[in-house]
């Protein structure tokens, strides 16, 4: 993949020179930027951002060195109070990561602060008795006369054993927080390859980049009422790959809106896509869309299984 960020300094650590692994979850409300700290540790784009909440369906792995310690984060689904089947899938899987996780950063964005939607978490993070870390992020967007108020009303809910204060747009304060992780992850061999930097295949990456354009270029509900599955991913001859995706959209209207006039919309969302993809993947991208309606999906055990939350279901 060649898609760079700037990159925090993920080879310049502090540990004790001991080989470490570990997972560690990314856990908190929607929007609280999990996704977008996880992409800027990498230094890639793994996790489909944007502005709109729940945009993140199904658990992402982001490999990091640091030094001898291999940190494999666990970017989740926002945690909020479910409607759908898909919804309680998300959520489900959520809670499942952090579960299997080593240690859980509970990432809450500084500006909104200590809302009811967090207070729930920290309920059901207290009964997990897993490892909890504190993240207050965006906190170059307040000031920091704010940050000590908010981190004493969230400890004394919740017992956390570290404390930071990031900026996961800028990279403030990460290099700090991978140097802390590095040196407490349990002692043990890698779970993956040094120079590997996630588990998504390259078919579900291909898919989560047309989503988020999808995100990006339309409003109100259709995001979350649209799926988007690869149905073939070929590499050719001359090194140029083909993929052909379908997105499902519950609702005639959707697809109208999509598609836009003279099919403008989905060419756009097409033509941003494939340019992502060309970068990420490293060779010229030949994408193929094709829009279906398609009720219910949110409720098939097909749909959830492409997104690989059907046993969370």
């Amino acid at each position: 993949m060649t898609e760079a960020f700037t990159h925090p300094e993920t080879l310049s650590p502090a540990h004790d020179g001991v080989a470490r692994c570990g997972f560690v979850a990314l856990v908190g409300a929607p929007n609280a930027g999990k996704s977008t700290l996880m992409n800027y540790i990498v230094g890639t784009k793994l996790s489909i951002v944007s502005p709109k909440a729940q945009t993140t369906r199904f658990r992402t792995l982001g490999i990091v060195m640091r030094g001898a310690a291999q940190i494999v984060f666990v970017d989740l689904p926002g945690i909020f109070k479910p409607r759908r089947r898909l919804d309680r899938a998300m959520v489900k899987a959520a809670w499942s990561g952090v579960q299997d996780a080593d240690l859980s950063l509970l990432l809450i964005d500084s500006r909104i602060g200590l809302t009811d939607e967090i207070r729930d978490i920290i309920t059901t993070l207290k009964e997990s008795k897993r490892p909890v870390w504190l993240v207050l992020n965006k906190t170059d967007l307040i000031a920091h006369d704010q940050l000590l108020p908010l981190t004493k009303a969230v400890t004394d809910l919740l017992r956390v054993e570290e404390v930071y204060m990031v900026s996961a747009r800028s990279g403030d304060g990460v290099d700090g927080l991978l140097d802390g992780l590095a040196k407490v992850l349990p002692a043990g061999p890698y779970h993956y390859p040094e120079d590997d930097l996630t588990d998504l295949p390259d078919r579900f990456l291909a898919a989560e980049i047309v989503r988020e354009q999808v995100f990006l270029q339309t409003h109100e509900e259709i995001p979350y009422h649209a799926t988007v599955e690869t149905e073939s991913f070929k590499v050719r001859p001359d090194g140029s790959i083909r993929i052909d995706v379908t997105v499902y959209v519950s609702r005639s209207g959707h697809k109208a809106i999509l598609i836009g006039e003279r099919g403008q919309r989905i060419r756009e969302i097409g033509m941003r896509a494939r340019k992502q993809l060309s970068g990420l993947l490293g060779a010229p991208c030949h994408l193929f869309l094709n829009v279906k309606e398609r009720a219910a999906w949110d409720e098939e055990t097909a749909r959830l299984r492409a997104l690989g939350l059907a046993e969370h279901s």
